[in-house]
């Protein structure tokens, strides 16, 4: 499993019923990060037959092609590259090579296989030293490459920190300083990239214009999304894709979220210099750079839904997936989770069913204290703040969960919330309150022993909210099953 500490949240002092909750809801967990691994959207996304490579709906023929390089990076983009490798390996006359930028928390999985693409490792969420160095390379790799090379550019949610390229006259320091404020203010993912693209000299279709510039070879771009909507463009800041938004847009965001004045000087002056002179702006639709360009979304938080709602289905939950668009403040939402099981009980719930609630999407963070947590964790925290002295009779299960297995400065992927963990914070006499205005929801999870913890998937999409709420006759009409 990947989930390392069940023995932790299936304590024998749990109830019987709660505990039969439990374990329904992290097994649909791990059926969901299953769903979602690179190594399963890359097998069911590729084929290969008499050196044609099949993706979705379209052909290559291999053979129409000197060689094939392989670059990108993100949070998944490991994984994605050795599968892809399996594959390429059965090409017969083709050479291949490249260098993915990964996450330096992945580094151990790759250390066993003998690759002929390089994998760098470098950190996220605040790019370092490493990943420019790697994204250099793919540069390099790039001015040497040919009309009649094939490259194929891997790209996964995180690729924004982990391609990092400043533009001429912009620092690494510059980069980090304005990641730094961008994360702490609150900014959704789509206000943080309209700003990266426009001091990146890849992001936003930049690295898609250095190709056709360069050489003009045939770009693929595999893509797993993490964010809202499955926009392109989004997704690691879209370095292969057309970009819809402008250095107007990055400006109005700096001034938004008061960021003005804190920013690096070098930083503002590229911007503003950006908004006069037009031919600095990123590509946009429909400009040539784009003619030999192939995007595909290989993967999304969606293959994770579907799978829940077959498997919970199999229990005689009625399912719902009732949003795949949460975002804002994650203790804004956190507020409003009572509401929502309150309404669905009322409504739907009755003796002989149970309820599946799933939701998706990224909520935010705005930093002010200083302990640990993540967006999933601080989202339960301030339900359980807002809760009170507020009634929920019916067992219930509440999972939050950032599928890449770590979220914020924690160790966790997010927590479980229940009728169990309410009364043990009533018992503990814990201050909800106290932990919340801190930013500390891991450390309050961490002592009620219901975080949930499975260290770096390789996975990277949405996050995922599943709540389950039972009839009080959970133990009736309920399959036996085994976790896997």
């Amino acid at each position: 499993m990947l989930i390392k500490n069940t023995s932790q949240l299936f304590s024998a002092v749990i109830s019987e019923n709660q505990l039969k909750l439990r374990k329904i809801g992290i097994n649909a967990l791990e059926e969901a990060l299953h769903a979602v691994t690179p190594k399963y959207l890359i097998e069911n996304s590729l084929k290969i037959k008499d050196n044609t490579l099949f993706i979705q709906n379209d052909s290559f023929n291999i053979n129409d092609f000197k060689k094939v390089l392989i670059i990108g990076a993100g949070k998944a983009s490991a994984e994605m590259a050795l599968e892809l490798e399996k594959i390429l390996i059965n090409i017969k006359n083709i050479e291949y090579d490249g260098i993915i930028n990964i996450h330096d928390k992945l580094e151990s999985k790759i250390n066993n296989y003998n690759s002929k693409i390089k994998f760098n490792p470098a950190s996220h969420p605040i790019p370092n030293r490493e990943g420019v160095k790697g994204s250099k390379q793919m540069m390099e790799i790039i001015r040497q490459s040919s009309k009649n090379d094939l490259i194929i550019c891997l790209i996964s949610g995180g690729g924004s920190a982990l391609l990092p390229l400043p533009k001429n006259g912009l620092s690494l320091e510059d980069l980090q300083r304005i990641n730094s404020l961008l994360l702490a203010s609150g900014a959704s993912v789509h206000e943080i990239n309209t700003i990266r693209k426009h001091i990146s000299g890849v992001k936003g279709g930049n690295l898609a214009k250095e190709i056709f510039k360069s050489s003009g070879a045939t770009l693929i771009s595999l893509i797993i999304s993490d964010v809202v909507g499955d926009n392109l463009d989004s997704i690691a800041s879209g370095p292969t894709v057309p970009d819809l938004t402008t250095y107007g847009d990055a400006i109005e965001i700096i001034k938004r979220y008061h960021l003005y004045n804190e920013i690096p000087p070098s930083v503002l002056e590229l911007l503003e210099k950006g908004l006069k002179d037009k031919n600095m702006e990123t590509p946009k639709p429909n400009e040539e750079c784009f003619n030999n360009v192939y995007n595909y979304l290989i993967g999304s938080v969606n293959n994770a839904v579907q799978v829940l709602i077959d498997y919970l289905s199999e229990f005689s939950f009625k399912v719902e997936h009732f949003s795949n668009k949460i975002i804002g403040e994650a203790r804004k939402f956190g507020k409003e989770l009572f509401q929502i099981i309150s309404q669905k009980i009322e409504k739907d719930l009755n003796s002989k069913n149970k309820i599946a609630l799933i939701g998706t999407g990224e909520l935010t963070v705005t930093i002010k204290g200083n302990g640990i947590g993540g967006r999933n964790q601080e989202m339960l925290l301030s339900f359980t703040d807002s809760i009170n002295k507020k009634q929920i009779d019916n067992p219930f299960l509440i999972i939050g969960a950032n599928l890449d297995g770590l979220e914020g400065n924690s160790d966790a992927m997010g927590a479980i919330v229940d009728n169990f963990t309410l009364k043990q914070i009533s018992q503990k006499g814990l201050n909800t309150k106290e932990f919340l205005n801190n930013n500390d929801s891991n450390s309050f999870f961490k002592s009620l022993n219901s975080e949930i913890i499975t260290g770096p998937t390789g996975c990277n999409v949405n996050d995922l909210l599943l709540i389950l709420i039972s009839n009080k006759e959970i133990n009736k009409n309920l399959k036996d099953f085994s976790l896997n």
